[in-house]
């Protein structure tokens, strides 16, 4: 492997590619759906605040252990804290992102079913049932595990290609192909009848709606909307040029994922209220929701499809990352067998999200703690991994790591005042581990 295809090309390669592994199935399924839960405006607003309060941080600080190593995860926190316990935090990562892969990927197959029926015409039909077609989808083992590989096999082939090749170059075609599209059916969404209530609904905080819950949501989607908690953005960074401004560099990727928030809120809601649908929905808002609404339109067909495939890409460019983290820490003690790697992790990660993929037909009946096999991991991923892992790197880059690498990572390739890495250096003493801590806490004793 090329030791230059192991390098972000340019700035904004590297930009582009870290959104990319920010937007996904946070941004665009989730986020709507819980903003439509959780009281429309004052929650997307409270989700904008905490995003720059907590999640901001979190992201500068991910991007420091990595360039300052120039190596992946595992081996990141390793050279940082040698001998000790704190690297497990860089395998943390790595079994993380192996288990979300394993969920994942079955919705990323959903998705890409959704697209090649939409595409053909055979999701919005005359007398065409939505919620009907979602549990044929899902309780069919034959069609999710064909989505599940087809899934897997485009995931692979990019991986395969390397940094340069294959991660960036799908990242600065998918990206930009991602915002245009988006910016089409927010036009075509505002401009539908009775569509300002769905603005007024998604933009207008009425804080009487806001609860303790609907505020620690807020809190959680902060940093899971930012891929922070895994480790993957220490990878994607350790990739990164030492001339370029870290702190630069992660502000353009918080601004681009509350951008896409807002173009997914703006394409959804005016659409929802336009046509008489209730906004909390939940998880269904897409796949059985949506297909009404555009089903209501001219030329829905094609926007849903438009709309569809631009979510398959924001959810390919996060699965990307989540690949990266896995292959680049073997990368490291093989950096000539890359691509064999990448299919071998592949095969591995589809073997084992089988059971996740069949939880809604074979395997219906089986249960963890009374969860479903997918919504088990879900939970385990999502409510304690993920929280535990954005704790313990906040931890470790205050009180483990050298405070002199990490106020010159944090300075260099910037002019910016002294006052912004005191800023950031008080946050993650004061807030940042104490909010996630009342996030891991709240949401275990939620179970």
């Amino acid at each position: 492997m090329n030791k230059n295809n192991n390098q972000w090309s340019t700035k904004l390669g590297f930009i582009l590619s870290s959104a990319g592994a920010a937007i996904g199935l946070g941004a665009i399924w989730k986020l709507p759906y819980v903003t439509g839960q959780s009281g429309g405006g004052a929650f997307f607003l409270l989700f904008i605040c905490f995003t720059l309060l907590i999640g901001l941080p979190m992201l500068i600080s991910e991007f420091i252990i990595g360039r300052s190593t120039n190596r992946e995860a595992v081996s990141a926190y390793k050279i940082l804290a040698p001998h000790s316990k704190w690297t497990w935090i860089g395998k943390l990562g790595v079994i993380g992102c192996f288990l979300l892969l394993s969920f994942y990927s079955v919705v990323g197959g959903w998705i890409l079913i959704y697209s090649g029926k939409a595409v053909v015409g055979d999701v919005i039909q005359p007398g065409q049932n939505p919620g009907e077609l979602f549990g044929m989808v899902t309780g069919s083992p034959w069609i999710t595990i064909v989505g599940l590989l087809l899934f897997t096999v485009i995931n692979v082939l990019v991986i395969s290609l390397g940094v340069q090749n294959g991660i960036e170059k799908a990242n600065k075609i998918m990206m930009p192909l991602l915002f245009i599209f988006f910016i089409i059916l927010v036009v075509r969404s505002l401009t539908l009848d009775g569509a300002m209530e769905g603005v007024k609904f998604f933009l207008a905080p009425d804080f009487s709606k806001i609860t303790a819950s609907s505020l620690l949501y807020a809190l959680g989607q902060s940093f899971f909307a930012l891929a922070v908690g895994f480790s993957c953005m220490v990878t994607y960074s350790s990739y990164l040029k030492k001339d370029e401004s870290l702190p630069y560099s992660a502000g353009s990727v918080v601004i681009m994922n509350i951008f896409v928030s807002l173009l997914a809120g703006l394409a959804i809601f005016p659409a929802v209220f336009a046509f008489g649908f209730k906004p909390e929905q939940g998880p269904a808002l897409l796949f059985m929701v949506l297909p009404a609404v555009f089903g209501k339109l001219p030329f829905g067909e094609l926007f849903f499809a438009i709309f569809l495939l631009l979510f398959l890409f924001a959810t390919l460019t996060s699965s990307f990352s989540l690949y990266e983290i896995i292959v680049a820490a073997l990368v490291e003690k093989w950096p000539n067998a890359r691509g064999k790697i990448a299919w071998v992790i592949g095969a591995v990660v589809f073997i084992a999200s089988i059971p996740a993929a069949l939880s809604s037909s074979t395997l219906s009946d089986f249960t963890i703690f009374k969860k479903s096999i997918f919504d088990a991991t879900d939970y385990l991923v999502s409510n304690i991994l993920l929280p535990l892992g954005n704790l313990l790197i906040a931890i470790f880059i205050i009180h483990k790591m050298d405070q002199k690498l990490t106020k010159n990572e944090f300075m260099q390739g910037s002019n910016l005042p002294i006052g912004f890495y005191q800023t950031w250096r008080f946050l993650m003493i004061w807030i940042v581990p104490i909010v996630i801590a009342v996030v891991l806490i709240y949401t275990i004793s939620q179970y």
